[in-house]
């Protein structure tokens, strides 16, 4: 089956991050795996980028590639979450998500950059709570892995604990990973590959043979 990851980088929705972008290619590529860097409008208000990170999967699925993932870091990781859990169309939907220390609820506490950004600093609670993964899962949600580390500063530990619990509630398939020290956005540096890549290539892995 042809597989290709959509990475989305991070970068708080105002700009994305060099070191999340290629390098996470590179390193999915040593895994056998097609994949490329997706950059999503930014400085933009929601759903600007949705809509784009959502086409760019419909226009993969309309290219002939049977499966196709997001792989999202921060505020990427929240696009990532967005377009599996609440895609624009069925075309939409990518077959699976992996999730690094992704923004994922923009209801406080959160990373307020992110929200922000994305939404405008006057939005209401329910708008951001349209927006928080947390909140959108059902049961036609894909396969989820997710990671973070306990003393991230930048994004709140407990929001990745919730997104697992209603992943649980809807009895989706899901990994979630949280890992006692380092900071917020390791990617795949050093630190970063001693700490998920391996338990996260067994997960892409298990897709194919589960």
């Amino acid at each position: 089956m042809t597989t290709h990851i959509v990475v989305l980088p991070g970068g708080g929705y105002a700009e994305h991050a060099p070191s999340e972008g290629e390098p996470v290619v590179r390193w999915l590529e040593s895994l056998g795996i097609e994949a490329s860097v997706f950059l999503y409008p930014v400085g933009v208000h929601h759903p600007e980028p949705h809509i784009a990170v959502s086409d760019e999967i419909a226009r993969l699925r309309a290219a002939g590639i049977e499966r196709v993932g997001v792989m999202g870091f921060s505020a990427g990781g929240h696009a990532a979450g967005l377009a599996a859990l609440s895609p624009v169309s069925p075309a939409s939907r990518p077959d699976f998500a992996v999730l690094s220390y992704a923004v994922v609820s923009m209801v406080p506490p959160t990373n307020e950059g992110s929200a922000i950004n994305l939404l405008g600093a006057d939005a209401s609670l329910a708008e951001r709570r349209s927006v928080s993964l947390e909140m959108l899962v059902s049961e036609q949600s894909p396969p989820i892995f997710a990671w973070q580390t306990a003393d991230d500063v930048a994004v709140p530990v407990a929001t990745l604990y919730r997104l697992g619990e209603a992943l649980a509630a809807q009895n989706r398939p899901h990994a979630i990973h949280v890992y006692p020290r380092g900071p917020h956005g390791l990617g795949v540096s050093a630190e970063g590959l001693a700490l998920w890549t391996e338990e996260c290539a067994r997960w892409l892995s298990a897709l194919d043979h589960p």
